[in-house]
């Protein structure tokens, strides 16, 4: 007849498992410890107000991210991709089935889309918006800082006024789950219990906002690559058209 293996034994495999589990950012349930914060940055253990201050920092210190996701505003859908860094930024914004894409180099500001784009203004001559259509058509136009268009459109460049207004929840701060996102873990934070939006913050490294649930099904945003560089370059003479003090309306 067979020893049974010793209880204290069985016992050692298990400890020798949940440590493996521990070293591989595996479950912790069930192995000695259902702390979800161990091994962590620490935030998760601080209060929501200090855990937005803390991701707020983080943020801002950062020199880039790439912003991605789509946003709802006054009722009209922007699907966005966009690289960002204190200097300018450069990406694509899609909304109604066209897309256009930003340049933004310090104050110059470049606008690229087809000649669909072109073709929107209802008010204008067919023939006069075709011929502004082929001119513009793939090529980079600079947009005039007096067109009406530049503070709107530099808006989706600019890297403080987009995370000011993301990282901004409305109404009474609290703690949400922990999860996952971007594939580290995380904690969320939450206004008005999630109505004011919704923010997931990394629980692994600097404590950066990873994934944003805007306030009254406004959008979802996933803000990813923190600290990635990336070139911005202006265009070139043959890649560029300088329409003059302000662009064709579209």
């Amino acid at each position: 007849m067979g020893v049974s293996p010793s209880p204290f034994r069985r016992w050692g495999l298990v400890g020798t498992m949940c440590a493996g589990l521990v070293a591989m950012g595996g479950a912790l349930t069930g192995c000695g410890s259902e702390d979800p914060d161990a091994g962590t940055n620490g935030v998760g253990k601080l209060s929501a107000t200090q855990i937005q201050a803390k991701t707020r920092k983080a943020a801002e210190a950062a020199a880039s991210l790439r912003l991605s996701g789509k946003v709802v505003v006054s009722g009209r859908t922007y699907k966005l991709d966009m690289r960002l860094k204190d200097e300018g930024g450069s990406g694509s914004v899609t909304t109604k089935g066209s897309t256009f894409w930003l340049l933004r180099v310090g104050a110059h500001l470049y606008l690229k889309a087809d000649a669909q784009f072109w073709t929107q203004d209802e008010g204008a001559d067919d023939a006069e918006s075709a011929g502004a259509a082929d001119k513009l058509d793939g090529m980079y136009v600079k947009v005039p800082q007096g067109d009406p268009s530049y503070k709107q459109l530099s808006g989706f460049t600019d890297k403080d006024v987009l995370l000011d207004g993301l990282l901004s929840l409305h109404g009474t701060l609290a703690k949400g789950d922990h999860g996952t996102a971007d594939g580290a873990r995380t904690i969320e934070i939450t206004g008005d219990k999630g109505a004011g939006g919704t923010l997931a913050v990394s629980l692994e490294g600097k404590p950066y906002p990873l994934l944003l649930e805007r306030a009254g099904n406004a959008g979802t945003l996933e803000l990813s690559e923190w600290g990635k560089e990336f070139k911005l370059q202006e265009p070139t003479d043959k890649q560029m058209v300088d329409y003059g003090k302000q662009l064709p309306r579209s």
